[in-house]
């Protein structure tokens, strides 16, 4: 190498020489005792982890200082880290998460001017707080500023060290006020930040519910950060009032469905949803139910026209007012059932796409109608209740739901119709059946005292129906009587 380049050389090293410790100089000069600073983890030892600041020296914190809540290292190397400047010397400097050490007035100043943490003992309860020993000095600390809830047991607090930031400094360091409230909603709101800034919709957290109210629940995702439930997301089962399914404190599945708004906490909304957790019932629901499926279900409300029955969680069908009995007539729903309610019903229609299902309660207890032919015949005398009066004739129930019809013709059959005119409502009667037709869901009726030749003519006049044994007995006694 020549003379001229080794001088070029040389003069190139001094000048990253004299950058280097310029750099180092004006990082050393920056950054002051109880400074706070940011650096990266570059080796984690037994007992300390060197962290580089940005200056000529390294930046040293006890390890035991970073250990989790278990005593082990959340952080490992290539972590970034925010911490406070404690001290400083010619080759290190050390760092830590609060002002701990012996100070003077000043240095506890300059942790008031700056809100700079200071590690403080809680030492004993007084009247409105706590006697609060930091850097061997006496300070204050107001009840309700030792946590973020108000301190139910304040004892639980005295022998333990806290980090504290002070709020009021009288008389140099002589009157010290300090509050730990403060340190933590302070840590709290960038946790807050860092919280907003990774949620998103269709996100699931575990919350706690805070809040009831008539039109829905809120519930807390984050300390300080709470989304409300609507109360058409709370279930797919219908919910009339949110506190009937939630309890304030418990915890909850939730799912993110919208988020409105932004800059911090407060200028949020977030709309949460408890039911979309699971999958939406009605896209299975054809699977599930088929066109003549029985099933039990719950009365969830009446309408004019009908009830509306959950027969699956979020699955209500609609029980028209003429599907609820075979029986009686129907006026109102209420008549027949009543909110609340377990009762039987048979799948009449399933329409998924328009999320309806119709439902009968009638078919699911059975039509009586369908063994009318088993249970009565032409001729036979049988013991039926007044239901109604009208005009052409009465209406005579002989079981629920088989009613026949006494017409005011053939009262006059009777040996006493004076009697049959004064009976009224709910009263016995006794009829024989003339005639039966099931397909029309009709049967005629006769009084039941009529005389032997009444009745075998209008048996005779009957086409084609059977006069069964009564109507034979009744021909026998006729030919008897002439013969005489």
């Amino acid at each position: 190498m020549s003379e001229g380049e080794e001088e070029k050389n040389s003069g190139k090293e001094e000048g990253f020489a004299e950058l280097f410790e310029s750099y180092g100089a004006e990082g050393v000069k920056d950054i002051e005792v109880g400074a706070k600073v940011k650096g990266e983890i570059i080796s984690i030892g037994r007992e300390s982890v060197f962290i580089d600041i940005g200056a000529k020296s390294d930046g040293v914190v006890e390890k035991v200082e970073l250990l989790d809540e278990k005593g082990e290292m959340p952080l490992k190397k290539g972590d970034t880290i925010e911490l406070y400047v404690v001290s400083r010397g010619d080759n290190e400097i050390r760092l830590s998460k609060a002002i701990s050490r012996a100070g003077g007035a000043s240095l506890l100043q300059d942790a008031f001017e700056k809100g700079i943490p200071i590690e403080g003992k809680v030492k004993g309860i007084q009247k409105g707080g706590f006697n609060v020993e930091l850097m061997h000095r006496k300070a204050f600390c107001p009840l309700g500023q030792i946590d973020l809830q108000f301190a139910e047991h304040p004892e639980a607090y005295v022998g333990k060290t806290y980090r504290f930031i002070i709020t009021q400094f009288e008389e140099d360091a002589r009157n010290l006020v300090v509050s730990r409230k403060g340190l933590l909603n302070r840590e709290l709101e960038a946790e807050r930040e860092k919280f907003l800034q990774g949620i998103s919709v269709d996100a699931e957290y575990d919350g706690k519910v805070r809040r009831i109210l008539p039109y829905g629940a809120f519930v807390e995702l984050f300390p300080g950060i709470e989304g409300m439930v609507h109360v058409s997301e709370i279930s797919w089962s219908r919910v009339e009032r949110p506190d009937e399914v939630l309890n304030a404190g418990a915890a909850v599945r939730v799912k993110i469905i919208g988020i409105e708004g932004g800059d911090g906490p407060g200028g949020i909304k977030i709309a949460l949803s408890i039911k979309r957790i699971t999958a939406d019932p009605w896209d299975m629901v054809g699977e599930k139910f088929q066109e003549g499926d029985k099933a039990t279900g719950t009365v969830i409300r009446c309408a004019e026209f009908g009830a509306f029955v959950e027969i699956a969680p979020g699955i209500e069908g609609l029980v028209h007012i003429s599907e609820m009995s075979f029986t009686k007539r129907v006026l109102r729903p209420q008549d027949v059932v009543r909110v609340g309610q377990v009762v039987p019903v048979v799948v009449k229609e399933v329409d998924p796409e328009r999320r309806r299902i119709s439902l009968s309660i009638k078919e699911a207890e059975g039509d009586p109608w369908l063994e009318v032919d088993a249970t009565y015949h032409v001729g036979q005398t049988v013991e039926g209740t007044l239901e109604r009066k009208e005009q052409f004739g009465w209406f005579i129930a002989l079981e629920p739901g088989i009613t026949g019809l006494l017409p005011r013709s053939s009262m006059q059959r009777s040996v006493k119709p004076a009697s049959i005119e004064r009976l009224k409502q709910g009263d016995a009667i006794p009829v024989i059946i003339e005639r039966i037709d099931p397909d029309e869901r009709k049967i005629t009726l006769a009084p039941g005292d009529a005389s032997a030749e009444q009745h075998w003519q209008s048996f005779a006049g009957d086409s084609g129906k059977s006069l069964g044994s009564l109507g034979e007995r009744l021909q026998e006694a006729l030919k008897s009587k002439k013969k005489r």
